[in-house]
């Protein structure tokens, strides 16, 4: 009895469901409003992205070591360059969920290896870092070479420069997120296209970029992007961010 009472049930909101499917008519399910921004390119930078390095000054940038003093590194020729020995830079803004469109080169000097060699990195909110390293025959740990999150995922797969020797990494970042009490409600997720080639999927930041030991993740709010002084003369050029 039973049995037959659930196959009546089910066989009924089955029909009912077939038809409520044919009462609709099509304008039914489509919608006008709100309408998405109109966004345009010019020079391949969206015209709602904020740029961050246009080539010519570093006026969006300071001193990740003296908050407030000019950022230290080199500008030259549509080229910003690490200045060994001077530090970090960060962005003046903060930041939280984004879009980040950023291009790297390993010095035109190549010397080291490993982690010796053509090293810098991209600290998303300041704290979880999207590695930059010669990867032109350079052995070294898989989650620590170029497009790793660095000391915690490494790449889906290892991409090598192009012709003129520069990368581009396409970063679509959610930042975590905390409760008021500081209490963890989601992780943060990154994925990364490298030379356009997807080399981070929707991967889970387990925590801050930690060189001995495991990360650790504690609450915080907007950060800068950070560019990396690691003692290697590593370029960038063309960067610029789309909060989302």
């Amino acid at each position: 009895m039973k049995i037959n009472l659930l196959s009546t049930l089910a066989c009924s909101l089955l029909t009912a469901t077939s038809f409520a499917q044919t009462d609709f008519k099509p304008e039914d399910t489509e919608f006008y409003s709100p309408k998405p921004p109109v966004v345009t390119l010019k020079a391949q930078v969206p015209s709602d992205a904020i740029v961050l390095f246009d080539g010519t000054n570093l006026n969006q940038w300071e001193s990740n070591k003296t908050t407030g003093q000019p950022a230290p590194w080199t500008v030259e020729n549509g080229t910003l360059t690490v200045k060994p020995g001077t530090g970090d830079i960060q962005t003046k803004q903060k930041f939280e969920d984004f879009q980040l469109h950023i291009e790297w080169k390993s010095p035109e000097k190549i010397k080291g290896e490993g982690q010796g060699r053509g090293n810098s990195g991209i600290f998303l909110q300041g704290l979880y870092e999207l590695q930059v390293l010669d990867n032109n025959n350079n052995p070294t740990y898989v989650n620590g070479q170029a497009g790793s999150i660095y000391k915690q995922r490494p790449p889906l797969v290892e991409v090598r420069a192009e012709g003129d020797n520069w990368h581009r990494y396409d970063v679509i970042y959610k930042a975590p997120r905390f409760n008021k009490d500081g209490m963890l409600i989601s992780k943060g997720m990154v994925t990364v296209l490298h030379n356009g080639v997807l080399v981070q999927n929707n991967t889970q930041i387990e925590g801050a970029t930690a060189y001995i030991g495991l990360p650790k993740l504690e609450a915080h709010g907007a950060g800068p992007i950070i560019l990396q002084d690691h003692g290697d003369m590593v370029h960038f050029r063309n960067i610029w961010i789309r909060p989302l």
